[in-house]
């Protein structure tokens, strides 16, 4: 898949709109019909801002998805959902989001869910833009799950996971979906104290059945629950191993680090992959200007070519609000476009 220099893309996630959230705490008072149509509404809201800002490639803004690891546990039997987290109150962490047991070998008879979210995406898109899913990797996914009798340890709870995450891969490619990332930010905030080629591998066998058959990405970051990180932030640890990767791109967030360690974007060319800069940060309410984002592009291109740049916000935005979100990707989108009119 050719890509256009210095395109501008989102990780996954956009803002609900807030009447969205209501709805999810009183899904009682829906009938299944008005629940499909909420689900509809707010897809739409969200391919709404992002092509309104003029994004090269969009999302669903992963409208439907209760939670990111959540609404997959959904899909797969095996777990049962605890619905209290160990801790309530207090400055928001990540231990308030709760962890659950294995009752039994865990499978996914009918998917993920990926796949019927890429298909109402394709049914509702308008426009030229790139269409893309995201999934979270089966290391990722694991990380909510309590190793027990059934799985030892989260190794053993990855290896179960790998094989669910491979068919939704193939199923979205089957179904036409050209752009996916692979979401593993558990790799970045791990890869300190765990094997990073280990990550590697696991990684690449997830993504073998569709590699060459779409436009196939990886975020890499340190976790963004009510904006706090959960691993260093640093990417020493994870370079020059993740440059294994069986991945075109590859996702750095840069903009909330005040864009350290901006030469890893020399080595991601060097691997023949593109480096996709978080220039826009998600964790701040400071709008970044046009004139601000051209700036950082500017840095970028003295690390790499404009065609194996890309720039997207340096998360997923449903942890920003979308009065916030919509200005700094309309913005970002703005910024780009200043370099990119320039070097035509």
């Amino acid at each position: 898949m050719k890509t256009i220099p210095l395109r501008t893309t989102v990780i996954g996630s956009y803002p609900f709109p807030g009447w969205l959230e209501f709805a999810a705490a009183n899904l009682d008072q829906f009938g299944p019909d008005d629940l499909a149509e909420l689900q509809e509404d707010a897809v739409i809201a969200a391919l709404h801002d992002q092509t309104s800002a003029g994004l090269d490639v969009i999302t669903d803004g992963e409208q439907t998805r209760l939670d990111f690891n959540l609404s997959f546990y959904g899909y797969i039997q095996g777990i049962e959902l605890e619905s209290a987290p160990p801790r309530r109150f207090g400055p928001p962490a990540h231990d308030q989001r709760g962890k659950h047991p294995i009752v039994e070998a865990l499978s996914a008879p009918k998917g993920l869910g990926a796949v019927d979210e890429f298909k109402r995406l394709q049914k509702l898109a308008r426009g030229s833009a790139t269409l893309k899913a995201s999934v979270p990797g089966p290391y990722t996914l694991s990380g909510r799950l309590l190793p027990g009798a059934i799985y030892a340890d989260r190794w053993a709870i990855t290896e179960a996971l790998l094989p669910l995450v491979q068919a939704e891969l193939v199923a979205l490619v089957e179904a036409g979906c050209i752009e996916i990332t692979v979401d593993e930010p558990s790799m970045s905030c791990y890869a300190h104290k765990e094997d990073p080629e280990r990550f590697v591998e696991i990684f690449n066998r997830t993504v073998a059945p569709i590699v060459g058959k779409c436009h196939l990405s990886t975020h890499l970051c340190f976790g963004n629950y009510k904006a706090r990180a959960v691993g260093p932030r640093q990417y020493a640890p994870m370079f020059p191993a993740f440059l294994g990767f069986s991945a075109d791109e590859i996702h750095v967030e840069m903009a909330s680090r005040e864009f350290a360690e901006l030469e890893i974007l020399t080595q991601i060319a060097e691997a023949g992959k593109i480096a996709a800069v978080g220039i826009i940060d998600v964790k701040s309410y400071y709008i970044e200007t046009p004139d601000d984002v051209a700036s950082r592009v500017r840095r970028c291109l003295q690390h790499a070519p404009a065609e194996q740049l890309a720039f997207a916000p340096d998360c997923g935005l449903s942890q920003t609000a979308r009065w916030a979100a919509k200005r700094k990707l309309a913005n970002m989108v703005a910024g780009v476009e200043i370099v990119r009119s320039a070097i035509r």
